[in-house]
């Protein structure tokens, strides 16, 4: 599964981070989401659905693999 982000879109609240932390972290000085790794494997990805699923900016993109 591939997933991107648009961090012109985020807005920092964090639940990306807090469901996929492995995947996803947050920019020190402005909480705005990083994407430690585009490509998602195995059992990270139930947890990068969720996340974007409550992204309240529709900040994450799953591009493919979506259940």
């Amino acid at each position: 599964m591939k997933v991107e982000v648009e961090p012109d879109k985020c807005i920092a609240s964090g639940q990306c981070v807090l469901i996929a932390g492995s995947v996803f972290d947050q920019n020190e000085d402005d909480g705005i989401v990083v994407l430690l790794g585009s490509e998602v494997t195995g059992g990270e990805e139930d947890a990068v659905l969720s996340a974007a699923r409550v992204c309240p900016a529709r900040a994450i993109h799953v591009l493919d693999g979506q259940r």
